[in-house]
């Protein structure tokens, strides 16, 4: 590697450091300034060669944000990520992060240029879970930047952003469900409702079950994939974490409903003159076989929810219900955290804490049947001998 300085005005100067040529045959050179004594220049001049040497410099940290955000999306989010994270993250950035920050240099870029970002017109009307969305984006794709050694520090960890106010957790008691599920009787998304609240699994992991991934027998399913729709294109994907693949114990119920749903599911297929095989779809549209829209199925389930009088409930709301019932009925953070598929306890925790929290005073009452009755006969009076003495 290679670099020179030159004067550039009085106290200034500019380092041009060579980077050899790029993939597309052009030669690659950073520029930086440096304001000081040429002393300055030349020590960080010293300091670009050794990061040249490392591979961590390149024309990026002089290039503006809105060329910075373009190659983090392109590069490991589009390489890492689902596509449709990437497609959030490119609104985001899109519409809040290049028309506020996309000209300031990535050098440049300061806490106190992003605080006032954060705190001005262009996050009005905005939710404090939204500022804190935009916060996270552009907080992993200078941390990407950091990284690669265009930044010293990430200056998004000097930001206050605004608390994340706690979504309200609708769930329903096992008297609303049984309204909910009664409303449903009849419609073709029984099925699908049924199963989602006995087992606690999510909409897109429901939609991509298949009959292979069912061992009724032994009342189990395996989830190994999700049901996405991006651009009117239902996919099949890997699990978004490690966790999320997981088998899921079902309760003999569910594992005797499904038995009868399969059966009346072969007589359908045998009248379409096909055969209900092991990889066809638990849950899907009839006759097509093509799996059921997610969109659908949430506008579905609120107008059944609307008639039952929910009408706050979503789809989702399923899954913190089947949470909820297993917490009051004893079940262990742990065992339910399996089978949601969450990351870990903690998290689980943390969600259902406020049912947790409620369960304290029957733990305690649990406990109280538990221990024997108090015995202080003279205690108090025997105590008092003993430390006079």
């Amino acid at each position: 590697m290679r670099g020179h300085i030159r004067k550039q005005g009085k106290n200034s100067w500019q380092i041009t450091v060579d980077l050899g040529n790029g993939q597309d045959g052009k030669r690659r050179r950073y520029f930086e300034t440096v304001k000081g004594a040429k002393k300055d220049a030349q020590r960080k001049l010293a300091q670009l060669l050794v990061n040249a040497e490392k591979g961590i410099v390149t024309t990026t940290g002089s290039s503006a944000v809105a060329a910075f955000l373009q190659e983090w999306l392109d590069g490991p989010v589009k390489s890492r990520c689902s596509a449709r994270t990437l497609e959030v993250y490119r609104t985001i950035a899109k519409n809040h992060i290049i028309p506020s920050l996309g000209a300031v240099k990535l050098r440049n870029l300061e806490h106190a240029a992003i605080q006032r970002f954060y705190d001005g017109d262009a996050m009005q009307g905005l939710s404090p879970r939204s500022v804190r969305h935009i916060h996270g984006v552009l907080k992993a794709a200078l941390k990407y930047g950091v990284k690669q050694g265009y930044l010293g520090r990430n200056p998004c960890d000097l930001v206050d952003t605004p608390a994340a106010p706690k979504k309200l957790m609708r769930t329903l008691t096992p008297e609303e469900l049984d309204t909910l599920l009664k409303a449903a009787e009849g419609n073709p998304y029984y099925p699908l409702i049924y199963t989602a609240v006995s087992s606690g699994l999510r909409q897109g992991e429901l939609l991509a079950l298949r009959w292979r991934d069912m061992n009724l027998d032994l009342a189990s399913m395996s989830v190994s994939r999700s049901l996405s729709k991006r651009h009117r294109v239902c996919t099949f994907k890997e699990p978004k974490t490690k966790k999320s693949r997981r088998k899921v114990d079902m309760t003999p119920k569910l594992a005797l409903f499904l038995k009868g749903y399969r059966k009346q599911q072969e007589i359908v297929y045998l009248e379409l003159g096909k055969v209900c095989g092991l990889d066809e779809l638990v849950f899907l549209n009839l006759p097509s076989g093509k799996p059921l829209d997610p969109y659908v199925v949430s506008h579905v389930f609120k107008k059944i929810a609307r008639r039952a009088g929910f009408e706050d409930v979503r789809f989702h709301d399923l899954r913190h219900t089947f949470a909820s019932l297993m917490l009051l009925r004893g079940a262990s953070p742990k065992v339910i955290s399996e089978a949601l598929g969450h990351a870990s306890v903690a998290f689980t925790m943390d969600t259902y804490s406020h049912i947790i929290d409620g369960m304290q005073q029957d733990a305690m009452n649990l406990l109280n049947g538990v221990l024997p009755d108090g015995c202080l006969k003279n205690s108090v009076a025997d105590s008092s001998r003993n430390l006079a003495i």
